[in-house]
């Protein structure tokens, strides 16, 4: 499982595996790489910046990747790093083109035009969008049951304070998805699951599938994995596996008590499908 981070120049900015995958899922991977475009050159930052958690999700893409291969499901990816354009955030985020990432700044990122932002976007954000919008569309053209999760990895220690977590489900009021997922690994020994931890959708870090899934009212959710936890290939496939045999398994609930939120719509969603 290679980690696609070292695309050429003029390479696709976002790509498509397994497109015409028989499953439900659809796989996103919204800070799959951490490449840079050479017209950006560094942003002024050293290589271990360049290449640390703060451009991508380390360990995320070739668990993504197993688990679609195992599953037979799509998976979208960015193949552009969240230094430029961070994907899952909405047009108007302080942080879509992050000046700080936790202590570290990021000098090639302030004071940008408003031109040279809409460019950021045109490159990284508007294209892995359009992307996913375009499959959703075609599956449900095609009238295919279609599920979204979304999949990252987390630091283990933020701002000198350790996350206990190994793995976090994020999810807002539809716990279509959420609701199976974290009781079947509240099950697990020796696992620690957040619930909404790491991150919230308060943290603004819900925004593809508040975009993508729940202005369509699809069941979604959002799964961080600590990322000492997918450092190598063990690592990245007994959580692919063990992730896998959960989805595998799972029906999304049609009760409406899993559905707590009242749906979007998509005239609601900021910068996505207006």
């Amino acid at each position: 499982m290679g980690e696609a981070h070292d695309a050429d120049d003029g390479a696709a900015p976002v790509r498509v595996r397994n497109r015409a995958g028989k499953s439900a899922f659809v796989i996103l991977c919204d800070h799959a790489s951490r490449y840079i475009p050479a017209k950006y050159g560094t942003l002024d930052l050293g290589t271990a910046e360049r290449t640390s958690h703060i451009a991508w999700d380390p360990g995320a893409l070739p668990v993504a990747q197993r688990i679609a291969e195992t599953l037979d499901a799509a998976l979208v990816e960015s193949c552009v790093s969240r230094l430029i354009a961070d994907c899952n955030r909405s047009l108007d985020a302080p942080d879509l083109v992050p000046e700080v990432s936790e202590r570290t700044e990021i000098p090639g990122n302030r004071g940008l035009t408003s031109v040279e932002r809409k460019q950021r976007i045109a490159t990284a954000h508007a294209p892995y969008h359009a992307c996913i919008e375009g499959l959703i569309e075609e599956r449900i053209a095609a009238g295919r049951e279609t599920l979204l999760l979304a999949l990252h990895s987390f630091t283990p220690v933020y701002k000198d304070i350790p996350r206990p977590w190994q793995i976090g489900v994020i999810h807002d009021q539809d716990m279509r998805l959420a609701g199976p997922l974290l009781e079947r690994l509240r099950a697990l020994d020796r696992v620690v699951v957040g619930d909404n931890q790491p991150y919230s959708p308060a943290d603004r870090v819900y925004y593809t599938l508040e975009c993508h899934a729940r202005s369509r009212g699809l069941p979604c959710v959002m799964i961080e994995i600590r990322n000492d936890e997918i450092h190598d290939e063990r690592g990245q496939r007994d959580w692919a596996d063990l992730l896998t045999g959960i989805l595998m398994t799972m029906k999304p609930e049609s009760d409406a008590s899993m559905l707590t939120g009242s749906r979007r719509s998509a005239t609601e969603e900021v910068g996505c499908r207006k």
